[in-house]
């Protein structure tokens, strides 16, 4: 027998909201350029876009029996979370499995493998981030972890982890973490906000960014 967990502590969903309101890469570099997957994973359309918390599954390459498990199991707003060992050679999700989600309430999918029925996914709208897209099918054979951690473009996701993604890619902060991001992303927010407007008032990029000293120390000299 072989038993698998489907609870797990998620962030309260109104921080999972606020967190959403940030771009990936605006995320990625306030918590210190952390948590960034491999750029391998991206959006089947660049209009599709994510933020919830992490729903864990761990798949054999070129089996979904576990996906579809995961799926009868995560809760309204969960962003299934797939590590298939990053292989690109199979279509491990399509339109009817991307239906079942959307009638649950789910978030999206990112998976370390492929996924197919692309232009059904866009005119469906479900956001959908993999490693590939492919037709080739899948079997339904080999049993596995759920809601635990697994790896999955180079980083470890933990269930209830939030997961944010766009058309940059994806990136995952801690669950424990997400109030501290929300508020540096705030801050970074706000700072790039006044960079453009001191370019938008005639300064010039090596003004505003105080790169002038750094420059001369790096002994760049610039002829003009």
């Amino acid at each position: 027998m072989i038993r698998v967990n489907t609870k797990f502590e998620r962030p309260e969903p109104a921080l999972v909201e606020q967190l959403g309101k940030y771009s990936a890469a605006t995320v990625h570099e306030a918590q210190g350029r952390l948590g960034a997957l491999d750029s391998t994973i991206k959006p089947v359309d660049h209009t599709m876009s994510l933020c919830g918390p992490a729903f864990t599954v761990s798949c054999a390459p070129r089996d979904n029996i576990m996906l579809q498990v995961a799926i009868a199991h995560a809760q309204p707003g969960d962003v299934i979370v797939v590590s298939a060992g990053a292989y690109a050679e199979a279509g491990s999700f399509g339109d009817v499995l991307a239906n079942a989600c959307v009638a649950k309430g789910l978030g999206g999918l990112v998976t370390d493998t492929g996924v197919r029925d692309t232009q059904e996914l866009r005119e469906l709208g479900f956001p959908v981030f993999s490693y590939s897209v492919c037709m080739k099918g899948t079997v339904k054979e080999t049993v596995g972890p759920m809601a635990e951690p697994v790896l999955i473009g180079g980083e470890i996701v933990r269930p209830g982890d939030v997961v944010r993604a766009d058309a940059d890619g994806v990136v995952v902060v801690r669950r424990d973490d997400v109030e501290d991001v929300i508020r540096k992303s705030q801050q970074r927010v706000a700072a790039e906000d006044s960079y453009i407007a001191a370019y938008r008032s005639g300064r010039s990029v090596i003004e505003v960014s105080d790169l002038a000293a750094v420059l001369e120390a790096k002994g760049l000299v610039i002829d003009s």
